[in-house]
């Protein structure tokens, strides 16, 4: 009986997955649509009404995005409103999609990677994953690897696109 021997495990890559440093992230939308009036204008009093009354303890350890889902004209200080809100609450919020979101964690998360771990080191930076991760986010992983790797590579570990080389 022939053994299969597992090439990709034996061959030091480090495989960095962005979709893995999402686990576990709690992510929740507010749709200011929801408390304008006819779902179109913004009516002060009813508003700061609801930013005094609304439970804001349900966002606390979350990730938040704030989108408006109508064509309505929101002044910006109800969203700088709700920011006051969310502080020291959510662990991130922002005003924008769920991707944009998303991208903006990854951006956070990428920055807290043990960047001293990949001194010298082949790594791979995992593609086609579950999650819409804009471009930038792998833009902004390849420049802060740049200095450190021997090499970069791009998709699965057995089916790589070469992205650097160290001379």
């Amino acid at each position: 009986m022939e053994i299969i021997e597992n090439k990709v495990a034996k061959s030091g890559l480090i495989t960095i997955n962005l979709d893995e440093l999402m686990l576990e992230k709690s992510i929740e939308t507010i749709d200011i649509k929801e408390v304008l009036y006819m779902g179109l204008m913004l009516k002060e009093k009813e508003f700061r009404d609801y930013i005094k009354s609304n439970d804001w303890e349900q966002y606390t350890d979350k990730y938040v995005h704030i989108i408006c889902s109508s064509d309505a004209i929101v002044p910006t200080w109800a969203y700088m409103l709700m920011s006051t809100q969310l502080n020291n609450r959510a662990k991130l919020y922002i005003f924008g999609s769920k991707e944009e979101l998303i991208n903006t964690i990854l951006l956070n998360e990428i920055n807290q990677l043990p960047f001293q771990d990949y001194e010298g080191q082949r790594i791979v930076i995992k593609g086609c994953g579950e999650l819409p991760i804009h471009p930038n986010v792998y833009v902004q992983l390849t420049d802060k690897l740049l200095p450190l790797a021997k090499s970069i590579m791009y998709g699965e570990p057995c089916s790589t696109v070469p992205i650097f080389k160290k001379a």
